[in-house]
């Protein structure tokens, strides 16, 4: 080592140091207290976020915290990073800081309910603080919808690319299964279209029916998974990958040459049925659902089938039958992310789901972490938001979001969090109790 470089270790290492030092006191905030601090940042962004951003010679509140702003207008830099500073930053390591003793009593004391209490009351906390930062506008209402949506279909994708250990390209096709046949389902029954007619049912019924739609959709979605997998399953191989890719493509070739469905054109005028409290409740069902699936015994099989599938026939495993169920399960949901997909931008086309969709899904599936729920998830509002706040650099954006993927693929090829478990109750606990029981552990 030479001596020049001593100096710069030594600097990085007191950088450690004071960040490590600032940090420790929010090492015991739990995600209760934490949620709190944000539902206070985003309430003082409704109270005084406008006069704050015109004080600072911004026209409107900055959409995604300042980063969209600081690429379209580059003068307006400070401004941005000040008000991002003031309504978020300060006020979130202020209140967390206050509440920590206070967020970990109140944890405690929902785990002496069943775990559904404390689950009930981070997600309503997570809700509100949601629906007070998207009703500020709503470019952010779309993104946190679409974002959301984006998870479902991450998450189900991961079921056959990260737990079974295949690779499939079938996902857009599924999806737009399911957005045709909920878009049908509403156009038909409940709206009065020039394509399909008068409504058949009161228009007023339809937000109450359009969970049938969706899993209507899921279950259509599904059918046509049988397609892919009662050939693929008979090989091994990357046979799968080609015969869902060519499904991907029979499916959208379909649908551009049947008029019934507006062929090229594709269909507009779904009703506004897919809400931010629909999508959220759907979103928080697929995460809870699938994260059951893929720890449960079936799940389980399926870990055993993608490390070696001989080795599991023969601890009596029924390898097709388990991949067979898993690949009709994901395909349910992407079938229920394309409808609520479908009626958020209220306009499919079968272009909608084709080779761009499913390099962004498999994006979002490898960016985040394989064999992982919380990696799926991360990569999903990761890519999305950061796709989001590229876009003011327009073409350069598609240049700088594949050197970030190309990246990640060489120095985290599993992504960025892979082979994680996503345990509901350690979330929920205070950390407090978590540090000493580590502790008490340790010793």
């Amino acid at each position: 080592m030479t001596t020049d470089s001593l100096p710069v270790n030594a600097s990085q290492n007191g950088l450690r140091a004071r960040l490590a030092r600032f940090w420790e006191p929010y090492r015991s905030v739990p995600l209760l207290g934490w949620l709190i601090a944000l539902l206070v940042s985003v309430g003082l962004e409704q109270l005084v976020g406008r006069p704050l951003a015109w004080a600072l010679g911004m026209s409107k509140i900055p959409a995604l915290f300042g980063i969209v702003v600081i690429l379209d207008k580059p003068l307006l830099i400070p401004s941005a990073l000040l008000y991002t500073i003031l309504i978020y930053l300060l006020p979130m390591a202020i209140v967390a800081r206050l509440l920590t003793g206070f967020s970990n009593r109140l944890a405690r004391r929902l785990l002496q309910y069943p775990l559904i209490v404390s689950a009930l009351v981070h997600l309503v906390l997570a809700y509100a603080v949601l629906y007070l930062w998207t009703d500020i506008s709503d470019y952010r209402l779309l993104v946190a919808r679409l974002t959301m949506i984006a998870i479902i279909v991450t998450l189900s994708l991961n079921v056959v690319n990260g737990y079974m250990g295949e690779f499939s390209c079938s996902h857009p096709g599924f999806m737009s299964l399911g957005a045709y046949t909920a878009s049908v389902f509403t156009l038909v029954l409940f709206i009065n279209d020039n394509r399909f007619g008068e409504a058949i049912l009161p228009t007023s019924w339809g937000p109450f029916f359009f969970p049938i739609g969706l899993i209507l959709g899921g279950v259509v979605s599904a059918i046509g998974a049988l397609l892919v997998a009662i050939p693929s399953f008979r090989t091994r191989g990357d046979y799968l990958a080609i015969i869902s890719l060519a499904f991907m493509f029979i499916v959208k070739s379909l649908f551009e040459n049947l008029e019934v469905f507006g062929g090229a054109r594709g269909i507009s005028s779904q009703p506004d049925y897919a809400t931010l409290p629909v999508v959220f409740v759907w979103t928080v069902l697929s995460v809870w659902i699938i994260n059951n699936f893929v720890r449960s015994t079936l799940g389980k099989a399926l870990n055993a089938v993608r490390d070696d599938e001989m080795a599991a026939e023969a601890m009596t495993v029924n390898t097709r039958k388990t991949k067979m169920v898993a690949f009709l399960f994901a395909a349910f949901w992407a079938g229920v992310a394309g409808g609520l997909f479908a009626h958020v931008l209220r306009y499919i086309n079968p272009d909608t789901f084709g080779i761009r969709k499913l390099a962004e899904v498999l994006a979002m599936v490898y960016f985040g972490g394989l064999n992982s729920v919380t990696g799926s998830i991360v990569g999903a509002v990761g890519l999305t938001l950061i796709s989001e706040a590229l876009r003011p650099l327009e073409i350069y954006k598609w240049i700088i979001i594949p050197v970030m993927l190309i990246l990640i693929m060489i120095y985290r090829p599993t992504g960025l969090v892979a082979f994680t478990e996503f345990d509901v109750k350690s979330l929920f606990q205070p950390k407090e109790a978590a540090e000493k029981g580590a502790d008490h552990g340790a010793a």
